[in-house]
């Protein structure tokens, strides 16, 4: 049963990985459940501090992995409008089924909130929408680096306790 679970987290971990990119699969979280699938071996003892500190990582990331693109709409001098439109953006762009709809949805957003919504020039507004890309390549690049923590974290543990496992 150990081994099952063993690879099974380490499925988690591989998907995981490949979430980072995809904005399909919540990366991070399934990186952190490959970590608890590990932690329920007999082999391996709980560990609640890394479990709890992991954990507390995923939640605050997966807040933030919202915030960034709105964030850089602001940082490049989007307004409010920009802002909506590129949270909606963002949405839109995850649920339609187009190539890179989480990059073009609120870089699309941004730009008609800025334009219409907002009294914005095309090159402001243009800016602002690039803004929000920077934001989300920002936020892609943080959870693929805490995934290959995790998966670092994972590897280290199974090193740990290679002897038990198998």
């Amino acid at each position: 049963m150990d081994i099952l679970l063993l690879i099974v987290g380490l499925m988690f971990m591989f998907i995981g990985v490949l979430g980072s990119f995809l904005p399909v699969l919540p990366g991070i979280s399934l990186c952190w459940l490959g970590l608890v699938m590990l932690y329920f071996t007999n082999a391996i003892p709980v560990n609640y501090w890394v479990l709890g500190i992991t954990l507390l990582v995923v939640i605050v990331f997966s807040i933030a992995n919202y915030i960034l693109p709105a964030k850089g709409t602001q940082r490049f001098g989007g307004s409010k409008a920009g802002i909506w439109g590129t949270n909606i953006g963002l949405v839109v762009g995850l649920l339609a089924p187009i190539p890179f709809g989480f990059i073009i949805g609120p870089f699309v957003g941004a730009l008609v909130g800025e334009l219409f919504f907002d009294t914005k020039n095309a090159q402001q507004a243009l800016k602002a929408a690039t803004g929000s890309v920077l934001g989300i390549l920002a936020s892609s690049f943080i959870q693929f680096m805490l995934c290959v923590i995790y998966f670092g974290i994972f590897i280290s543990i199974i090193w740990e306790y290679k002897t038990l496992l198998f």
